[in-house]
Formats: C-alpha cells, structure tokens, sequence
C-alpha cells in the first residue's frame, strides 16, 4: 500500500505522523511512503532524511492525499483536508469526534475509513495509541499552570515548590488515570501539595502505593471536589471517558468561590473539556480569564514538544499501522482492538460512544467492515 504523511496544518501543531525511523519500517515491509515536503520539520527531520528512509517526497499535500492508500497523520483533519478523502481510503490518526459534529460529518460524508487512535483498546482495557500523548500532557499540564500562575501571566504569583518557611502551591488533579498520574507525578515532583480525585477506590489505592504518601488521595464526591477546587491554586482536568465527551465537573458556579488568578488546565478539551467555562484555545493564544480564574485550554499540548511527542506516538502507533497497511480492511476484522479504533466506515459512525455522544445512528463495526 501506498502510505501517505501531509504536514500538519492545525495552529501551532509540530508533530509528524511518521517519522524517519517509522518509514523505514513500513518500507522495509513493501510499502511505499510519501511524504509532504517539510512534513518532519518541526521535528528536526529534513526530506532529506525521509528519502534516506525509503520515502519519497510530495510536493503538495494535495498529491498526498490524491495518490495515498491510507493517510497517517496525528491531529483530527481539518476541512480543506477532510475534503480530499475518498471512498475507500483509510485514515488513521486522532479524531475526538464525539464533541465535534463538523468534522463527523465531514468524515462521513468523504467516504473514509478513519480509524481514531485514541479508541483503539489493548487486551487490558488500556488505551495504547492515547497513553503516550496522554503521558505528555499530563507532564505539560504542570509546566502550563507553572508558568499561568506567575504574576506577569495574570497568575496569583506563587511557585509551586514554594521554598523553606512558604507553603507550596495547591494542586488538584481530578482524574487518577495517565494524565492524572503523570501530572500528580511532575506536581509532586516541583515540591507542590497534590490531592488527586477519582471515583475508582482500587485506582485510589494504586496512586496511594505508587507514590507513597507523597500526594493525597480523595474520592470525587460533589462535596469533595467543590472543595478542592475552591482551595486549589492550580486545577488538573484528566477526565476521560472513552469515545464519548467529558463530563463538566468544574461549573460556572464554582468560579467565583476560587482564589483570584487560581489557574485551570482542562487537559480533557479534545473531548469538550471537563470545565463548564471551557473552549479550545491554541499554543499562539493558550490562556484567557474567567471571574477572575485563568484558564489553559490548549487542544493539542503535546504538539508544543513535537520531538518527544512524535517519537513516542510513533512507537505506539507503528505496529497498528503497519497491520493497516498490509491487510487494509481484514486488519480490522481480525483485530478486535485495532476494530475499536474504527469511528467512521461507509459513511456511518461506527464507535458506540462516538455515536451516542453526536446523536447519529451507531453501526455495528464487525457488520459494516463485512458489508
């Protein structure tokens, strides 16, 4: 098959769908790669690079997409982009449809396969194409309120760590899953106060023994969480339901009870966000104040840090990638993880949550690969 990778044309997005090394792994199994001139340099990779890997460079994004079998990418396509797929090529590549009905119906209308890979599941429950980005954000999360809280930011003017004789920072973090654990983990780390809350009591113990009495651990009742909220100086949103939109569990309300220049960082906004005062913002313009509270609602902050970020994606996503491109379709049915990855075939949504989440009809996955 025929592989091909554009350059990434969302604001301030530096990743690569694949990188030099990740080439010359499809190629080394038969395949042919092109790859959009300039598509590797936010990570260093030059065309030079890509041709020494077996590639060979387009000239356009447009021949791209025209000439390729299936198109790996790493951000949700865009219009001018979802407008140039056809029937029967295959995308793979992050989507969050649930929160965004445009772009659904975009795909749906192209005739696409497009296989999210933050849907794909692993034999324990896990989601293997989103953890290493969810690991990255997790991480930046905490650099992101670091830097929001400084004074000349708009912030309350506190350092995390604090240093001998000053309390530290307050941080809470409301998810315990890999977001949660990695920005409790960075927190901890800078010497902050971190209460991470989660309705999961065994994920509670895990975090508990993990980090050994460095952080504290709460149960997310209503109660519990209003009150870490109104007492935190900086707000971690890990929540994450798969497929579907995030719950807003930080409401308007809650706003004007917290402390003047309290930083939020809705790590969940590719779902809609877990704030009710939330919206998309990106790296050019990542903060904007609500009743008082800064809000960091980047939608792609692992783009920020696009040489660890592509390379750990790429260590994911290769093995389901490769398997794509040598089976197509039969990849799909033989593959009841790589399946779950399917959010539109045929014009039809076929994520159960994906569907539930856009009010669309769900198509079986299995049925629709067969038709």
């Amino acid at each position: 098959m025929l592989v091909g990778v554009p350059r990434e044309i969302k604001n301030n997005e530096f990743r690569v769908g694949l990188t030099p090394a990740a080439v010359r792994e499809y190629v080394a199994r038969g395949h042919g790669v092109l790859v959009e001139t300039g598509a590797g340099l936010g990570i260093d990779a030059p065309d030079a690079a890509y041709v020494a890997a077996g590639a060979t460079i387009a000239a356009s994004a447009g021949e791209v997409f025209a000439k390729a079998g299936m198109i790996v990418k790493v951000k949700e396509p865009q219009p001018e982009e979802w407008a140039q797929f056809r029937p029967g090529q295959i995308l793979f590549t992050y989507l969050h449809l649930a929160p965004d009905p445009v772009q659904a119906r975009g795909l749906m209308e192209s005739g696409v396969t497009a296989v999210a890979y933050e849907t794909v599941t692993d034999a324990h429950g896990g989601l293997p194409l989103l953890a290493p980005m969810s690991e990255v954000a997790g991480r930046l999360s905490i650099q992101a309120a670091a830097t929001a809280l400084q004074k000349p930011n708009g912030g309350r003017g506190i350092l995390l760590g604090g240093v001998p004789g000053v309390a530290p920072a307050k941080v809470v973090v409301i998810g315990g899953g890999v977001v949660g654990m990695h920005a409790a983990r960075m927190a901890a780390g800078l010497g902050a106060e971190v209460t991470v809350l989660d309705r999961s009591v065994p994920r509670l113990r895990e975090l508990d023994e993990t980090f050994a009495g460095r952080i504290r651990t709460r149960y997310s009742t209503i109660d519990a969480l209003e009150d870490e909220v109104i007492s935190a100086d900086a707000v971690i949103g890990a929540v994450l339901i798969p497929g579907a939109a995030a719950p807003k569990l930080v409401t308007r309300a809650m706003l004007p009870k917290m402390k003047r220049g309290a930083v939020l960082v809705d790590v969940a906004i590719d779902q809609g966000g877990c704030f009710e005062t939330s919206h998309a913002t990106t790296h050019a313009e990542p903060t904007y104040v609500v009743d008082g509270v800064i809000h960091y609602c980047v939608a792609n902050m692992p783009g920020a840090v696009p040489l660890t970020s592509s390379h750990a994606l790429n260590h994911a996503t290769l093995p389901f990638g490769v398997a794509l491109a040598g089976e197509g379709l039969a990849a799909l049915a033989r593959d009841p993880h790589l399946r779950n990855g399917l959010n539109v075939h045929r014009g039809r949504i076929t994520h159960r949550a994906v569907a539930e989440a856009l009010g669309e009809s769900f198509a079986d996955p299995a049925g629709n690969i067969a038709a």
